[in-house]
């Protein structure tokens, strides 16, 4: 049995060596298969402590990080997550019935599993799978079998106010792209999806309609411009624009916002948010080993919700009110005025342009308070993002600064925020600010003009 290639560039680019290991029982949970030990796994002290609103719990107690309350908004409060991670069930190393357990010890508040779906969506699948050796078989991704497992393992798993389990899939073509998609009762693969078009249809069908459908779900681009038609250039369709929520900015250790630069690709983010796509930017591990949550510089979302649990996470991933980092313990809360009018990131500004002043709030921990980071502010270009405005700050205080901006120069802006000392290991053009390392990225803010 062949079928199409999943993530074809699966590393483990950490070393476990670095890190303490995990608890006996948890390492006898990640072994119980015959899976590649965890005696070396990482824990990573990722969580933070400080306030929560109303009866919202962390689940996990961790010794550094931020408090979870904003310096500039009221009414939400900082959930750590990652919502891209694989297992057993397709091209992962790990028993899927260890990874919730694994990402809450880490710290994590909400996790997702996402095993590939590739050729296995059909019932079929699940005879054939059963008479292949388990690494042929998982080439073929999600079974029905394996995608009611992966339910029931994070409604085990899930606990609100505490820990947020979500079930999810990713849709994986070797040459469009991957694309994440959570909260669906069902799942497609690429025999009844091949192409962006089927799939778009897909996700803004009805789940009850006779060819089913993903309508109840919200998807994201992931690593965007891995694979060479890169979602067909991103081609947009509108009936869909609401539901297509994110895009990875930070996957594993990478950068991407000049991913393929040096092979002539523009910047994944321009080449996305001026097709007209309104995502917010995700940081996710995409892990693949059995240490879920642990390895430290790997990719995480911020996420700021109301409540803390699956609606909580939904409302805030679809009103884009995440960073990316790859910071464990990062808090990043940033507004934007234009004309009176204030927005979080991934929100909207009306006006056709003037001074916007942005507002910013990060902190780590008290050895971050020396450090010097720039808040980058991105607008479009036409391959890479132009840098309008740098301020130099250091963590731990409010940040404000002033940047005239003119709609006709474009409807989005984006705040990365870098560390000047350090180096982009997927540099753009010679002599761009943003060829220095990344610490975090907002989602974007659009402006509308009237």
């Amino acid at each position: 049995m062949t079928g199409p290639p999943m993530c074809d560039d699966h590393t483990h680019d950490h070393d476990h060596r670095t890190h303490p290991a995990p608890t006996p029982g948890l390492r006898a949970e990640l072994t119980r298969r015959g899976i590649l030990s965890a005696a070396g796994s990482g824990l990573l002290m990722a969580s933070l402590g400080g306030p929560a609103l109303g009866a919202v719990s962390t689940g996990a107690t961790l010794a550094t990080g931020a408090s979870r309350t904003s310096r500039l908004t009221r009414g939400t409060t900082l959930l750590h997550a990652d919502l891209h991670n694989h297992s057993l069930i397709s091209d992962g190393d790990g028993d899927p019935a260890a990874a919730f357990g694994s990402m809450r010890a880490a710290g994590l508040d909400v996790a997702a599993l996402t095993d590939h779906s590739t050729i296995s969506g059909n019932d079929l699948a699940d005879a054939i799978a059963a008479g292949l050796p388990p690494e042929v078989a998982k080439v073929g991704g999600l079974t029905p079998t394996a995608w009611r497992r992966t339910k029931a393992l994070a409604d085990a798993a899930d606990e609100a106010g505490a820990f947020t389990a979500l079930r999810g899939f990713e849709w994986s073509s070797p040459l469009l792209g991957h694309v994440n998609v959570w909260f669906t009762e069902d799942y497609v693969d690429l025999l009844e999806a091949p192409t962006m078009l089927t799939l778009w249809g897909w996700l803004q069908r009805s789940p009850s309609s006779w060819l089913g459908g993903g309508g109840d779900g919200i998807a994201g681009f992931n690593h965007p411009g891995r694979e060479p038609l890169r979602f067909a250039e991103f081609i947009m369709d509108r009936r869909v624009r609401e539901q297509v929520v994110s895009m990875e900015i930070f996957n594993r250790g990478r950068d991407f916002l000049f991913h393929n630069w040096s092979k002539g690709a523009s910047s994944p983010l321009v080449a996305c948010l001026n097709k007209g796509w309104r995502t917010g930017l995700l940081g996710v591990t995409d892990e693949h080993g059995t240490d879920w949550g642990f390895p430290e510089g790997k990719g995480r979302t911020g996420l700021w919700v109301t409540r803390h649990d699956r609606a909580g996470v939904r409302e805030a991933m679809q009103a884009r009110r995440f960073f990316a980092t790859r910071t464990s313990g990062l808090r990043l809360d940033a507004t934007a005025t234009l004309d009176g009018s204030t927005a979080r990131m991934g929100g909207g500004l009306l006006g056709r342009g003037g001074d916007v002043r942005i507002d910013l709030d990060l902190e780590r921990d008290a050895e971050w308070r020396d450090k010097t980071l720039h808040a980058q502010v991105l607008r479009p270009g036409p391959r890479v993002p132009e840098v309008v405005h740098v301020e130099p700050f250091r963590p731990g205080r409010r940040v404000s600064f002033t940047v005239p901006m003119d709609v006709e120069d474009g409807r989005w802006f984006v705040v990365r925020v870098s560390d000047p000392t350090g180096v982009n290991a997927s540099p753009g053009p010679a002599g761009h600010p943003c060829n220095d390392l990344g610490v975090a990225y907002t989602s974007p803010w659009w402006i509308t003009p009237v």
